[in-house]
């Protein structure tokens, strides 16, 4: 049998030692644990923060960088691009090309004010992760039905438009839309849809500014149809194939929709879709 005193004393001992190494140890999480799970939280807010930005924008994300004084965006760095086409101020991104173009805008209304004439300038600028557009009204650029440009078009391509191409190193798409009103029989000999006059249109804008000396392999030209209305772009994460007609003549609904989808679109392409060196060499 064990001894009593021995029994005790294992105890007393067992005891101070569980003690001693309870006090030992510090309560709480280890002082590690939230180093790491500060780090595991930033980890998941970058991810998070690339998710969004993979559609962003690059316009916008020039301007949150400007903001911050950071050289972010669409910049293409590219030696006497410029000088190859004119000498005009250099538009290196596609902030400077959206301040450019906002000018001209203004220029607009300022000469339409001072004629007394209270309304909006035949024109607008948007941007997408696409790029920086110049929205044309139809009306004010063709004859109803028809893909010869008007006067006026001609000429603010020629004063406005074409100096901002030149002044920059993107690619530049011209593209055609139409309203969803099916063409008239008599035109439908030349055009038989909406998609043959969008596309003849857009060719047509394309062959003036290579008469204006803009380089053919900086140019697109191409033609949507009524299947680009104003306002569907933003379904674009949707899957094309759920785009239906009906989706479509929900943006055709009245006259001021149809107006407004009647556009030619001068869009400088953002850099990840073109290199400078493929037009520049």
């Amino acid at each position: 049998m064990p001894d009593p005193q021995y029994k005790i004393g294992y105890q007393k001992g067992y005891d101070q030692g569980f003690e001693e190494g309870e006090n030992s140890v510090e309560r709480g999480l280890p002082g590690w644990f939230g180093t790491f799970a500060d780090m595991m939280t930033l980890l998941f807010a970058f991810f998070v923060l690339l998710a969004a930005i993979s559609t962003i924008d690059p316009v916008k994300l020039q301007e949150m960088a400007d903001s911050t004084g950071k050289s972010l965006g669409s910049k293409i760095k590219k030696d006497n691009a410029v000088q190859m086409e004119g000498e005009y101020e250099k538009l290196n991104n596609l902030l400077d090309v959206k301040k450019a173009l906002k000018k001209v805008v203004e220029r607009m209304e300022n000469k339409l004010q001072a004629k007394g004439q209270a309304i909006k300038p035949p024109i607008d600028i948007t941007t997408s992760p696409k790029g920086v557009t110049v929205n044309i009204k139809g009306d004010y650029a063709f004859e109803s039905g028809k893909a010869v440009m008007r006067p006026e078009l001609k000429n603010l391509l020629i004063d406005e438009i074409i100096p901002t191409i030149k002044a920059s190193p993107f690619m530049i798409e011209i593209a055609g839309h139409t309203d969803s009103d099916p063409l008239p029989s008599n035109l439908r000999k030349i055009y038989p849809s909406n998609w043959e006059l969008s596309a003849a249109r857009g060719a047509s804008v394309v062959r003036e500014l290579i008469n204006q000396d803009i380089k053919a392999k900086r140019l697109i030209a191409a033609g949507y149809g009524d299947w680009s209305p104003r306002g569907l772009d933003s379904l674009r994460f949707a899957d094309p194939n759920t785009i239906t007609r009906k989706t479509v003549l929900k943006y055709n609904t009245n006259i001021q929709q149809k107006e407004r989808n009647r556009r030619i679109q001068v869009t400088f392409l953002r850099p990840s879709h073109h290199s400078a060196k493929t037009y520049t060499n």
